[in-house]
């Protein structure tokens, strides 16, 4: 079972158009690679064409005529790459799909241009897809990224995250909200590649940062000692009593001290 990550606090009482509407993490799920989706230039191809050997994944489930929120988390997102050494189509994937399905790949295409003229590199490995066939609702609930359809406001209804896979397609890692440090996107990315990038540097950040569920961010590893401080001052007191304690044995007996030597 997933962890439920609900938008608002247990005791907060929630409009009826966000009810059931949120994320369930399923990490180390792996996702159907077989599902297909069409893509920029109206051809349907299987998910797995944007899987390859040693290159993570970056999804973004979104609708691309969304009037804000999948906006503001696709611009957090290419402002935090920007500042990311890696370029989608080298180091890794970007595959942002919409799930409205009467979007179609015309309307992908538009964003496409757009987002590649704001990200400023070329990155040929950045890809936008349409659905095809209901097979973006069944990956959605595959990463737990419960949305639902608003009659009322003719929007949808969706929580404010990215999510990473490995290279054969399981879930690494979320990130939520509508903006993101460069950090944690680079950690995130580092992370679900397994560390076969093969850039020494982030492997020794692994060491140094550690994700957070709490904070939902990657934090240094010497915040996490200092959250068990307590426990560690009494192993290194007792180690202290147990060296003082041995010391003040072999003092008042020297025959064990000869014994030892």
């Amino acid at each position: 079972m997933g962890t439920a990550l609900p938008l608002f606090a247990a005791d907060t009482v929630l409009p009826a158009q966000l009810e059931g509407v949120g994320i369930e993490e399923h990490l180390g799920q792996a996702v159907n690679l077989d599902l297909t989706f069409t893509n920029e230039k109206g051809y349907q191809v299987p998910l797995r064409d944007f899987f390859h050997k040693d290159k993570p994944v970056l999804l973004n489930l979104v609708y691309y005529t969304c009037p804000m929120l999948c906006n503001m988390v696709l611009n957090a997102q290419t402002q935090a790459l920007r500042e990311v050494p890696w370029t989608p189509g080298n180091e890794f994937e970007i595959v942002t799909i919409s799930i409205n399905p009467s979007e179609m790949f015309d309307v992908a295409s538009q964003k496409k241009m757009a987002y590649l003229e704001s990200y400023g590199r070329p990155a040929t490995g950045w890809h936008f897809l349409t659905d095809y066939q209901g097979h973006t609702k069944v990956l959605a609930e595959q990463m737990g990224f419960h949305y639902r359809y608003d009659e009322r406001a003719q929007q949808f209804a969706h929580a404010a995250a990215i999510m990473f896979l490995t290279p054969d397609g399981r879930i690494s890692r979320y990130l939520y909200g509508a903006k993101f440090k460069p950090r944690d996107m680079r950690l995130a990315l580092t992370e679900a590649s397994a560390g076969k990038l093969g850039i020494t540097v982030d492997r020794i950040l692994l060491y140094c940062f550690h994700y957070d569920p709490l904070s939902r961010s990657y934090t240094l590893f010497v915040t996490n000692v200092m959250r068990t401080g307590g426990g560690l001052m009494v192993l290194i007191f007792g180690f202290i009593l147990i060296r003082l304690f041995r010391k003040e044995r072999l003092a008042s007996h020297p025959d064990q001290l000869v014994t030892a030597q």
